[in-house]
């Protein structure tokens, strides 16, 4: 969530007024705030503790968890519409997976970026039966952070929303290169099955497969989403390729069945 400063009013006034309004005018402070419900004590709900972790409506009062009454105003209706939408995320509230510690997504590189790559080589090899070598993503595709705890279906969803589909890839070295020295160059995006050196002025220093460095010969198996094929975030990873298969599975699709897995096998 993004709030602004003490000249938002006058920002506002001037745009319904129609005058020119320009940032460099202002002296606009910006500020990052994470939404709580530290008015309320609304915490994130699981299918079977709506009234506990969200309140509940009687008549046209809201009762909120921590024990506050909301008689009118804008905080009863909006309290209204989501905990009548609960129950329509029942499915999706359904407790999938256990994460012993949070994972967060960021760059370079980051513990959820690099558990989100294994997955898709190593799907990505059962489902083509293919050596997979290497894998890319981009850290946009990875919408949302693991919480520690209990993962539910929502998580994993939200975690991964977009459309993008699992694709393998077999490319010569030297295109891989070219990738990794773009990642370099510009900043780096999900890599996984690579061991690179980078200096700070953006140069690829070195890079190796499978503890090898990586011959600018050699045919190496690679996976991707389909977005970064043709342009997405600036990457056509399919530009060069001797080989690509864009498989017939969305990204959410491959990672689900890896943690349902893992929890039947009483993992974490």
């Amino acid at each position: 969530m993004i709030t602004r400063g003490k000249y938002l009013l006058p920002i506002l006034c001037m745009g319904m007024l129609g005058g020119a309004v320009n940032a460099q005018d202002f002296d606009v402070k910006w500020k990052s705030t994470r939404m709580d419900g530290s008015r309320t004590g609304v915490v994130l709900s699981a299918a079977d503790n709506v009234k506990e972790s969200m309140g509940e409506i009687r008549g046209k009062k809201y009762y909120a968890p921590n024990g506050k009454v909301y008689k009118c105003g804008t905080v009863p209706k909006v309290a209204k519409i989501m905990i009548d939408a609960q129950k329509d995320m029942v499915a999706v509230k359904q407790v999938v997976a256990y994460s012993p510690e949070a994972m967060t997504s960021h760059r370079p590189e980051s513990a959820l970026s690099d558990w989100f790559v294994d997955i898709l080589i190593r799907s990505c090899g059962e489902l083509t039966g293919k050596k997979v070598d290497v894998g890319f993503a981009n850290f946009g595709g990875i919408r949302v952070d693991m919480p520690k705890g209990d993962v539910l279906l929502d998580d994993i969803i939200s975690m991964f929303p977009f459309k993008n589909k699992l694709c393998y890839l077999e490319l010569k070295g030297s295109d891989i290169r070219v990738i990794l020295e773009q990642m370099a160059r510009e900043y780096w995006q999900v890599v996984g099955g690579v061991r690179c050196v980078s200096d700070k002025n953006g140069k690829l220093l070195s890079a190796e497969i499978g503890g090898q460095p990586l011959d600018d010969d050699k045919v190496y198996g690679v996976t991707t989403v389909d977005f970064l094929l043709n342009g997405g975030d600036g990457y056509s990873i399919a530009k060069n390729a001797l080989d690509v298969k864009v498989l017939d599975v969305y990204v959410v699709d491959v990672v689900l069945p890896y943690v349902k897995k893992l929890t039947a096998e009483g993992k974490p």
